[in-house]
């Protein structure tokens, strides 16, 4: 019996971990629908920067005399939409940022057999597509996998190696133009903020013009212009800090954008390389291909 319960912990860790895309996603984990690899369920970063935005003032109410408090509280409505802006592309990215890599695990699954001498033909399909789920809980909620399964599922049912490189390249090229247009909501909230801090600009400097005219219209004397000119400042004041609050905050989003893309960039040059690898390099052109060739 004690030989028995030796054993057994020993099997367990060689055995091949399953890559579950429904425990391991999350937006799953959270109770949303996830979106598909690494694109993000925009409802739930909209819930998260809700709650940050309220948050944030909520923190800022002991801090009422503080420089951000007034920033953020005294500068008119502008500042809060850009917060929650800000707020609502950070959260697209971090989630996206967990998503990629959790696709990355992918990358360290082996499929291949451990025949050194393993060939890939419309026989031997079957035999990697059972490994491909026994190893992962579905293929198709993993951009890598979905793109070997498309290719293998073409070859088992036409029997024609020729055709999988330029299905996997194909998919590749799709899978490239769905991660650019996975930005395109961030890409927007980069071009609203500033704009947004110059319409704050607007109506700070549309304040303190009319007030300064307010002030010549009912001055007596050079002596009442110092007081009066203190209260046209402010709208000055929330004339620059707005624009000053949106550039900080687009040039925060899109740094953080460059470097996300940077990586699944390169996450979708592994792909192509792990295909390559795996999969093209094990074809084999049956006899009946090389004579019609």
């Amino acid at each position: 019996m004690s030989g028995l319960s030796d054993t057994r912990p020993n099997k367990t860790e060689t055995a091949p971990r399953r890559l579950s895309w429904s425990v391991g996603d999350v937006e799953q984990r959270l109770g949303f629908r996830g979106g598909r690899y690494t694109r993000v369920n925009n409802t739930l970063a909209f819930l998260l920067a809700l709650a940050s935005t309220i948050a944030i003032y909520a923190s800022l109410i002991p801090l009422s005399d503080s420089w951000a408090a007034g920033m953020l509280t005294e500068r008119g409505p502008t500042p809060y939409v850009i917060v929650f802006l800000t707020c609502w592309a950070l959260f697209v990215l971090l989630i996206k940022s967990a998503k990629i890599r959790l696709q990355r695990r992918a990358l360290d699954v082996h499929i291949l057999p451990e025949q050194h001498d393993f060939v890939l033909s419309a026989a031997t399909v079957d035999e990697l597509m059972e490994r491909i789920y026994h190893r992962v809980d579905d293929p198709g909620h993993f951009l890598l996998f979905n793109r070997i399964e498309l290719a293998l599922s073409n070859l088992r049912n036409l029997g024609r190696v020729g055709d999988v490189d330029e299905i996997l390249r194909s998919q590749a090229a799709q899978d490239e133009s769905s991660m650019e247009t996975s930005y395109a909501l961030v890409r927007g909230f980069v071009w609203a903020i500033p704009v947004l801090g110059f319409i704050g600009t607007v109506l700070g400097l549309s304040q303190a013009i009319g007030g300064f005219g307010g002030v010549l219209a009912t001055a007596e004397d050079v002596s009442q212009l110092g007081p009066a000119l203190r209260q046209v400042t402010g709208g000055l004041s929330t004339a620059f800090d707005t624009t000053l609050e949106a550039l900080v905050a687009a040039l925060a989003i899109q740094l953080f954008m460059t470097f996300l893309k940077k990586s699944e960039e390169e996450f979708l040059d592994e792909c192509s390389e792990y295909c390559n690898r795996s999969v093209v390099s094990r074809l084999k052109i049956t006899p009946y291909e090389e004579a019609n060739e």
